[in-house]
């Protein structure tokens, strides 16, 4: 193969952003993090993915507050973070390689032209190059703990929009708690949050469901090993801004303090 065909074959070029950041790999904490939809980077080679100014930056491109939240979370309980930095648009890091929207040419009513017919090979690139080093990456790090020894915990971090703008009505929820066959972890934070902070509306698989069509991360990489997991959906207008994020990042490491001692002493 030629060094031009090379290149040609790769989705990522040299100047590109690595597509995984690990904070905090050998932290003491038994809560692992992952971030999945937090970034909004765009392959140099994808251009703009065809969207009109603006669009990247809305909740299609990305989970808006959720990266800074994860990274609050990495810091203050000294927790390993796997943080995804490319756009949602490109790939979604979160769903399995079959699902309609793991490369999605529709995104809230908004059309992805980039996305539209692509052929198996450009799929394929964006699978092997972004989806596969981000979940390879998170494998490792629980391994790694499992294989010597050290308690985990995966705790994946998300947001959601106040209101999708297709089929949206107003969702209530300040916080969902995603589970679906161990809920000893999600159980034990609602409990925490509830003593905390009483006045949030926190609800249990709202405003979505963990299901094997349409998610990676939990059935993957938690439901699989047996560890205690949970996936947190944080409404986007309670972390779009710093303050909010500091808040929320205090409420949910307090918590998470909080419910540690007893998720393992239960074998949650």
């Amino acid at each position: 193969m030629g060094l031009a065909q090379g290149l040609e074959d790769c989705l990522l070029a040299a100047a590109d952003p690595e597509p995984v950041e690990v904070l905090r790999a050998d932290g003491a904490s038994a809560f692992v993090l992952s971030c999945e939809h937090g970034g909004r980077a765009i392959p140099s080679r994808l251009g703009d993915l065809g969207l009109a100014a603006g669009e990247i930056d809305r909740h299609i491109g990305w989970d808006i507050g959720a990266e800074a939240v994860a990274r609050g979370l990495s810091a203050a309980l000294d927790a390993a973070l796997v943080l995804q930095r490319y756009s949602r648009l490109v790939i979604d890091c979160n769903r399995p390689r079959a699902a309609a929207d793991c490369i999605p040419p529709v995104s809230d009513g908004t059309e992805v032209p980039a996305n539209r017919a692509l052929d198996s090979g450009a799929r394929r690139r964006r699978w092997d190059e972004i989806h596969r080093p981000f979940h390879a990456a998170l494998a490792a790090l629980l391994n790694r703990r499992v294989e010597t020894g050290k308690r985990a915990a995966l705790v994946a971090v998300h947001s959601f929009t106040p209101r999708l703008a297709v089929q949206g009505g107003a969702r209530p929820w300040h916080l969902g708690l995603l589970w679906r066959r161990n809920g000893g972890l999600a159980e034990a934070l609602m409990a925490a949050l509830g003593r905390a902070a009483p006045e949030l509306v926190i609800a249990h698989n709202q405003p979505y469901r963990i299901d094997d069509a349409s998610d990676f991360t939990i059935p993957v990489h938690g439901e699989a090993r047996a560890i205690p997991h949970v996936l947190l959906e944080i409404r986007q207008d309670q972390i779009v801004t710093p303050d909010g994020q500091a808040r929320w990042t205090r409420l949910l490491a307090d918590a998470l303090r909080a419910c540690e001692p007893q998720l393992f002493l239960k074998g949650a």
